[in-house]
């Protein structure tokens, strides 16, 4: 297959996006549009790729760049001028040089195979023009394919400056090319704007190179990959597209997916064969998800580790954080940034964590806040209990020596350090250092028992009603 390099065209605006946001990033499955074109392009073998860019310019570079580094470069094309002077703008910055071919893509159509892009590679040697062609039952907007009678290519004709016989064509143009650079330099430079849009046309290169004694060579082309996203409406459709495709890939990798209807995985997040996605879960960012963990329903991770055997059950959110082997989270538990639990480790119902520690088999089983926490290894936290970090200016840490016993409706005011094997009674508000195999106890006052006066409690309770209510 023949040396290539990535030109994609990412500089308008997208204004029927309606948004401020440019629109090659917006995302799809946790993925900026044209980072699945750059993406495509690397994966079918591609030596770098030269974004041209224009609004949002220096958004665009900067999340390009965090993603693929030196592999891209940049263009500017600081007025759009047509497809034909971006990617002028392209060889001028980057491609001055060089042998080999340019594949012209766009920043907009996500939908992309790398194996489209290696047929079309390989296709192109030994000519100076190769393009994928589709065609459409209604072709309104798409440059028109024009054939001579041996049923070669010899032209591509814009929607705006076909005759009406040509607009009668049903073959079109999607936008794709391989283009030999040392024909690409040449002709851009007799590009005119002498058409409907007064616009420099890359198309014309097309009748340039059926003019040479080598022609133009095409590749037939699904247009259902092939499509571009204009507005949200469009950007939905081709999401639901690409994420079926990353479910189909996991499902036949051996990951079980329940229902893929209401599976929501991005494309840079990892799940292993034996793993389980039940209904409605979504994997966001990076999550990597072990063989034989099981995601449950209803549960949001983002940029989450879960270890082998681990059990996110039902509604458990969490970011940033590890869920260690065997270990169970939820249901309706939030794991917030740098939560890091343990082997057998166990946070339960209405439990959050925020920047913790969790040994192995220690327990946070009921409605429990642990923030800024060092727990050890098995260690039980009883309901209610709160880990009281923060002072109004900074936050401090909690630490659970090994095997310690912190009693439901406790409140730990932090930096406490509780020693292994301690015990704090229930109720208790911790403000001191527990020594090592200590029992703390400490609440404001002893219990006060009055017979006989709940009957007359109720009665005021009941008196003072009725008067409001007569009011």
């Amino acid at each position: 297959m023949p040396d290539f390099v990535g030109i994609v065209l990412a500089a308008g605006q997208g204004t029927r996006m309606k948004s401020t946001k440019p629109k090659v990033l917006h995302e799809i499955a946790g993925r900026p549009l044209a980072a699945w074109t750059v993406q495509a392009a690397l994966d079918a073998g591609a030596s770098r790729c030269v974004v041209v860019v224009g609004h949002g310019r220096e958004e665009v570079e900067a999340t390009l760049r965090a993603r693929f580094g030196e592999r891209v470069q940049f263009a500017h094309q600081a007025e759009q001028l047509g497809t034909g002077h971006a990617v002028r703008c392209a060889v001028e910055a980057e491609l001055q040089e060089g042998e080999g071919h340019a594949v012209v893509l766009y920043g907009d159509c996500p939908a992309i195979h790398p194996e489209t892009l290696e047929r079309l590679v390989a296709a192109a040697e030994g000519f100076p023009f190769a393009l994928i062609t589709a065609s459409l039952a209604n072709p309104k907007g798409y440059g028109r394919i024009l054939r001579n009678d041996a049923g070669n290519v010899v032209g591509i004709r814009e929607d705006k400056d076909c005759s009406a016989e040509e607009r009668a064509i049903r073959e079109v143009n999607p936008g794709l090319y391989a283009i030999e650079l040392g024909f690409l330099r040449e002709a851009l430079g007799k590009l005119d704007a002498n058409n409907a849009q007064g616009e420099l046309y890359l198309t014309d290169l097309a009748e340039m190179a059926a003019g040479t004694p080598r022609g133009v060579v095409d590749v037939p082309g699904d247009m259902g990959e092939l499509r571009g996203i204009n507005d949200r409406w469009e950007l939905s459709v081709v999401g639901r597209t690409l994420r079926e495709r990353i479910l189909e890939r996991l499902a036949r990798s051996g990951v079980g997916i329940v229902d893929p209807a209401t599976t929501f995985v991005d494309a840079d997040c990892e799940v292993e064969a034996d793993a389980t996605i039940a209904p409605g879960v979504h994997l966001r960012g990076r999550c990597v998800v072990r063989a034989g963990a099981r995601i449950d329903v209803g549960c949001v991770l983002e940029d989450v580790e879960v270890a082998p055997g681990a059990w996110l059950k039902p509604y458990t959110v969490a970011a940033e954080s590890q869920v260690g082997r065997d270990a169970q989270v939820g249901p309706f538990a939030h794991l917030r940034p740098k939560s890091d639990l343990g082997e057998g480790s166990k946070v339960g119902n209405f439990c959050e964590t925020k920047k913790t520690r969790i040994g192995k088999g220690s327990k946070v089983n009921h409605l429990a806040y642990v923030g800024d926490g060092m727990i050890g290894e098995r260690v039980n936290i009883g309901a209610g209990v709160i880990f009281c970090n923060y002072d109004g200016v900074q936050k401090h840490v909690t630490t659970l020596e090994d095997d310690v016993f912190i009693g439901s409706d406790s409140q730990l005011v932090a930096p406490v350090t509780i020693g292994a094997g301690a015990y704090v009674g229930s109720g208790s508000t911790i403000t001191g250092d527990v020594p090592a195999d200590a029992l703390a106890i400490a609440r404001v006052r002893k219990q006060t028992v009055k017979e006989g006066f709940a009957s007359r409690l109720r009665e005021r309770f009941a008196a003072a009603k009725k008067a409001k209510a007569e009011e």
